[in-house]
C-alpha cells in the first residue's frame, strides 16, 4: 500500500520536534508500505528555514520506502498569528499541488493541527478515489479558543464549520488521546479509534547518567529539572520560572529548559530579571540527541496552561520521560494524570501553581530514590501499554483494513 502523509511539522529523526510521524511511517515501510510524506521546509519548533531551498519541492529518501517532500510555503510562521495563518494557508495551497504529482496513492493521511493541511488530504483523497484517514493530534480550534489565541467570532464560527466538515467526510478518524473521542463524536466523526502518543523505550537507557551532557553544560554533581518541548503560550513555563524562583535557597537543583519557540525569547528576558542563576536555557534537539538529554535529568517537567481543554491531552514528551525512566513532575490535570498515577511514575501539581511545583520539586530532590523508582515504575508502565512498536502496528492494521474495504 502506498500512503500519503500531508503534514506540514513533520520532523524526522535527525531535526529538533516531535518525531512520531517518523516512528510510525518507519514501522509501516518495515510493514511493506511505501510512505510519501509532503511537510515544510519551515521548522514548526522554531520557525527557522531548514535550509536554503529555492526550489518549490526538495525530494530526499529518508530510506528505501520513505520519501520526503519539503514543499516551499510562506515562511513568517512565528511572527504573529496572521502571518501564521497564512502559512497554513500557504502549506494547503503548496502541498496540494505537490500531491497531485504523487501517484498510485492507496491511502491519504491528514494531521490536525494545522486543520488546514487536512483540507487538503480530503481534497487529494477525494480526486485520487482512495479513503481518508483523519488523525486529530489536538482538538483545534477548541484549545485555540480557550486559550485566548483565536478571538474573531467570524473565524471561530469557520473554524468550527472546518472542524465539523472534516470530521464528517473522514472515512475514519484516529485521536492520540481518548480524551478526545467524545469531542470529535459529538461533532460528526463516524468511526473514531485510539492510537495514544508513546514512546519507543529501546531510544532510551534509564541506567545512563548523562555525564557528557551534564558536563557540556557544567551541570556535574546538580539535580537536574528537565523541561523538553516547545517554549510556546501552551507551555506555562513561566510559572516554571516562578517556582526556579522559590527554589533560589537550594542552589543544587537546578532547572533545565531544553527546545525552543515564541515565547522564548521572552522567558529569557524574565529569567534574567529575576535573577534566576539556577534556569538553563538550551537549544532544541533532534530526537537522536534526546537520550542523552533525558539521562541527565533527575526528574522531568510537563506542563500546560490550567485550561479546562488540556485535561484531554497525552502530551507526547511525557511518554518520553517515562521511557527514559525517569520521574514526572506533572503540572497537566485530566486522562495524562490518570496514566501518571496508574503508574506510579511521578507527582502531580495543580497547573499554574509555582508554589505547588517547587514543593513537588524539593520532595524528589530529597528522595531520590523515590524518584528512582518512580521513574522505572513509568519505564516498565510505557513499555507495557505505550510502546510505539505496537501502537505503529495498530494503526497499520487500522489503514490496511480501510484500503481491504475500499476496494470491496
Amino acid at each position: 500500500m502506498h500512503i500519503l502523509l500531508i503534514h506540514q511539522a513533520f520532523a524526522s529523526l535527525d531535526e529538533p520536534g516531535g518525531t512520531r510521524h517518523h516512528e510510525l511511517a518507519r514501522s509501516l515501510v518495515q510493514r511493506g508500505h511505501q510512505v510519501t510524506i509532503i511537510a515544510s521546509p519551515i521548522s514548526y519548533l522554531t520557525g527557522a528555514k531548514r535550509s536554503d531551498q529555492k526550489r518549490f519541492i526538495v525530494r530526499s529518501q529518508l530510506e528505501p520506502g520513505l520519501t520526503l517532500l519539503r514543499c516551499n510555503t510562506y515562511h513568517a510562521l512565528h511572527r504573529s498569528f496572521t502571518h501564521r495563518v497564512l502559512s497554513f494557508i500557504g502549506f494547503m495551497v503548496s502541498s496540494f499541488i505537490a500531491g497531485l504529482g504523487v501517484r498510485q496513492v492507496d491511502l491519504v493521511w491528514g494531521t490536525s493541527p494545522p486543520i488546514f493541511q487536512a483540507v487538503t488530504a480530503w481534497l487529494l483523497s477525494r480526486l485520487k478515489g482512495v479513503p481518508f484517514l483523519l488523525e486529530v493530534r489536538d482538538l483545534w480550534p477548541e484549545f485555540a479558543i480557550q486559550v485566548g489565541v483565536l478571538r474573531n467570532r467570524s473565524l471561530v464560527r469557520l473554524s468550527e464549520w472546518l472542524e465539523r466538515f472534516l470530521y464528517r467526510h473522514a472515512d475514519r478518524v484516529v485521536v492520540n488521546s481518548p480524551g478526545f473521542v467524545a469531542h470529535v463524536t459529538q461533532r460528526g466523526a463516524r468511526q473514531v479509534d485510539v492510537v495514544p502518543n508513546g514512546a519507543d523505550p529501546d531510544m532510551f537507557d534509564p541506567a545512563d547518567s548523562g555525564q557528557d551532557f551534564r558536563k557540556e553544560y557544567g551541570l556535574q554533581g546538580k539535580y537536574i529539572v528537565l523541561y523538553a518541548g516547545a517554549h510556546g503560550m501552551s507551555n506555562d513555563l513561566g510559572v516554571a520560572l516562578q517556582a526556579a524562583a522559590l527554589l533560589k535557597d537550594q542552589a543544587e537543583i537546578q532547572l533545565v529548559l531544553l527546545g525552543d519557540g515564541k515565547e522564548k525569547p521572552a522567558l529569557q528576558e524574565q529569567a534574567q530579571y529575576m535573577g534566576l542563576q539556577n534556569v538553563h536555557f538550551i537549544p532544541a534537539l533532534p530526537k537522536q540527541g534526546m537520550s542523552a538529554a533525558l539521562a541527565a535529568a533527575d526528574a522531568c517537567l510537563a506542563i500546560l496552561k490550567a485550561v479546562e481543554a488540556y485535561k484531554t491531552t497525552y502530551p507526547n514528551k511525557v511518554f518520553d520521560y517515562m521511557a527514559a525512566g525517569r520521574p514526572v513532575l506533572l503540572a497537566i490535570d485530566g486522562v495524562m494524570r490518570q496514566v501518571v498515577e496508574q503508574a506510579g511514575c511521578g507527582v502531580f501539581c495543580e497547573p499554574g501553581d509555582a508554589l505547588a511545583l517547587a514543593e513537588a520539586i524539593r520532595r524528589l530532590a530529597a528522595d531520590q530514590e523515590l524518584g528512582r523508582r518512580m521513574g522505572l515504575a513509568g519505564r516498565s508502565y510505557v513499555a507495557a501499554h505505550f510502546n510505539r512498536h505496537h501502537l505503529a502496528e495498530k494503526l497499520a492494521l487500522l489503514m490496511e483494513e480501510m484500503q481491504v474495504k475500499s476496494n470491496t
